[in-house]
């Protein structure tokens, strides 16, 4: 049965933002999964990566998180699929941050006013045929049984072989060499230590090829141990003390795992059979798997960090764990079958490592530089190397990125058309193209009279002005003699106090308290209007203005909201039911997922835009693009992430955060969790 895709936000906060750089680790994990150093993003996590059907990102462009809720009855669509949603921080240059630094993107031919760009393979085809894998193995695609060593080979590189000098004794598996491109893989690792012999087993670890463990065994060597290596073999005396297996007991268990047709894969497997003193016809050597020039090899470490983007033997271990290498060997081994010679060569390890040399360098030199020292050197430093572009990684691997969008919307130039350009030809064009593309952007825009960048700060003010009436309420009114803690403490329970003051140009003693967050002050006029505080019934209301008129009602439609689905906000004591079960999802502020105190309020005040057009027209505009998202949503396949970007702006004008919506179609067309 075909696994689902999930999706799980388990952000950091409720109100944290998510920087660009962790937008960048997600959409790079959702692309590449364990390939090209990609790893599990650190604030949500994406459950049976290898099953998403594909990526697409939807980037609003100069649309911020106000923008969400200025139209927020306007993106019905918007709102009501995607479950998943987070605080954006805005970026200067949002495209670059978004595409990755070392963008070689180049133009496709398309119709005139849409954009699409693919980009360009890292290697030239000139340049692959140079590649020692390429001219070892040739460039097309092929079983297993072209990748185990012959027999020659085995012998250049001091295999066991039967008959040999020095393999007097050894054990042979027993099995043929009659296998096949679907003979089962097995991922064998030995840690060594030094006797008077030589090197022998102290640990062997045996996985099949679906990494399962078969056995991870201690051995007591023979002879007396003269140096226990346990920097790298993890094994001390006093792990060998109370052990009693012996070699020729692994070498029996070994005989009866292995199938006739087996193919033992491993990194220098050479070295782990002479230990074993066993013989075996049928091997895949990943250091000769991934050829070099000049006879050298890639450690093992190395290459399940650059090809699987797994992270082993860490320094913070005590050895090597012989399971975890095996493992790695049989993944590479398996990933080189699958993929083939040209995309692996296409991942230009050679580039990888030398990069990765000179990071480990200036790392050093770094930590070495006395303080204060060494300014002329640092001016002479080179330039750090820039942030590998993931759509160039998607295009090694065969992927077709696909980006659409009109002219201006990039200062990277990644997208060049015809200002005329209108979102429906870019939606009719994502129609077609996007079901052919695992990874695809789209960029929509309500055009340039309408961008965040021409705000006028003095709206940017009035905004504020309106933001404080909301977060205001007056109460009273009171004794002359009242006691103004009982009063703080009173309205404190409803949430975060920035201010109280008493009102003196009243008959009598009101108070004006101004709170942190809207949600405080909504509960105070709900909870303490005609209540007793400080020995006086009193009122609680907010100011009377036209901004505060529909108030209540769109607090009401954001109860519903499924963001914030289960969400309580509460004063004083909670009694539960006995029989009953409850959830409270508290916010360490006490304020949503999002930080409505700074965008809710436009929704009741002077629109922002009312200066360039008609709040009726830009309404419409913001409903038919809701509509354009819903109809390439509903054409995209099921297990597809799909990821919808208010990037926010950061202008001369001010700074406003962004927005992401996201979720995993599924199967009935709706985002799943």
């Amino acid at each position: 049965q075909e696994k689902s895709c999930r999706l799980s936000a388990a952000l950091l906060g409720e109100d944290s933002e998510i920087s660009q750089d962790q937008l960048y680790e997600l959409l790079k994990y959702a692309a590449l999964g364990k390939c090209h150093n990609a790893a599990q993003p650190s604030w949500c996590r994406i459950y049976h990566q290898s099953h998403l059907a594909g990526v697409v990102v939807v980037v609003l462009h100069e649309m911020s998180q106000l923008h969400f809720y200025r139209f927020y009855l306007q993106f019905k669509h918007l709102r009501k699929v995607f479950r998943h949603r987070f605080t954006l921080a805005p970026s200067a240059n949002f495209p670059v941050s978004l595409y990755g630094e070392g963008a070689n993107l180049k133009p496709q031919n398309t119709p005139q006013g849409v954009t699409s760009t693919s980009s360009e393979c890292i290697t030239k085809s000139s340049d692959l045929q140079c590649d020692p894998i390429i001219q070892r193995y040739g460039e097309k695609k092929q079983g297993l049984t072209s990748y185990t060593l012959t027999l020659e080979q085995q012998k250049e590189n001091d295999y066991p072989i039967e008959g040999s000098p020095g393999c007097q004794g050894y054990i042979s598996t027993e099995c043929d060499q009659q296998r096949t491109d679907s003979s089962p893989l097995f991922g064998l690792d030995c840690e060594m230590c030094l006797t008077a012999k030589g090197n022998e087993v102290t640990r062997v670890s045996l996985v099949d090829a679906r990494g399962r463990c078969l056995l991870n065994e201690l051995v007591k060597p023979e002879r007396a141990v003269l140096n226990y290596r346990t920097r790298f073999s993890g094994i001390t005396r006093k792990m060998l003390l109370p052990v009693k297996t012996r070699l020729s007991d692994i070498q029996t268990r070994l005989k009866k795992m292995l199938p006739h047709d087996a193919v033992l894969v491993g990194h220098s497997l050479n070295s782990d059979l002479q230990a074993l003193e066993m013989i075996h016809p049928s091997v895949i050597d990943t250091s000769l798997l991934f050829a070099r020039n000049e006879g050298r090899r890639f450690k093992l470490k190395f290459l399940a960090k650059a090809v699987l983007g797994k992270e082993i033997q860490c320094e913070q271990k005590l050895g090597h764990d012989p399971t975890e290498d095996a493992r790695a060997a049989l993944e590479l081994a398996q990933f080189f079958i699958e993929q083939g010679p040209t995309k692996v060569a296409e991942l230009n390890l050679e580039m990888l490592l030398t990069a990765e040399k000179l990071a480990e360098v200036s790392q050093n030199k770094a930590v070495l530089q006395p303080q204060g020292c060494g300014f002329q050197d640092q001016l002479n430093e080179p330039p750090p190397l820039s942030k590998p572009c993931f759509l160039d990684c998607l295009q090694v691997t065969g992927q077709k990125p696909l980006l659409l969008g009109r002219e201006g919307l990039d200062s990277s130039g990644l997208c060049q058309s015809n200002l005329s350009t209108s979102n429906k030809q870019i939606l009719q064009r994502a129609l077609e193209d996007v079901p052919l593309s695992k990874f695809s952007i789209i960029q929509f825009s309500l055009g340039p009279e309408y961008l965040a960048s021409h705000l006028h700060a003095g709206l940017h003010e009035k905004v504020r002005s309106k933001l404080t009436d909301m977060l205001t309420i007056y109460a009273g009114p009171f004794e002359e003699n009242f006691c103004m803690k009982s009063v703080k403490k009173e309205f404190g329970r409803c949430g975060p106090i920035q201010s109280l003051t008493v009102v003196t140009e009243t008959f009598q003693p009101f108070v004006c308290v101004q709170y942190e967050v809207l949600e405080a002050a909504q509960l105070a006029v709900e909870s303490l209007n005609g209540a007793e505080v400080a020995g006086s019934c009193i009122q609680v209301q907010r100011p009377v203005t036209a901004a505060m008129l529909d108030c209540n009602v769109l607090i009401k439609e954001l109860e519903l909201d499924v963001e914030n689905e289960g969400v309580i906000y509460v004063a004083g004591p909670v009694l539960l039911p006995a029989a009953g079960h409850c959830t409270a999802k508290c916010h360490p502020t006490g304020q949503p997922p999002h930080t409505l105190r700074s965008v809710i309020a436009d929704e009741w005040g002077t629109s922002l835009f009312c200066s360039l057009m008609q709040e009726q027209d830009l309404r419409k505009k913001v409903k038919k693009l809701d509509h354009h998202i819903k109809k390439l949503y509903r054409s995209l396949q099921s297990n597809t992430l799909c990821v919808v970007l208010f990037p926010g702006v950061n202008s001369t004008h001010g700074s406003e955060s962004g927005l992401g919506l996201m979720g995993i179609k599924d199967d009935e067309g709706r985002s799943a969790c």
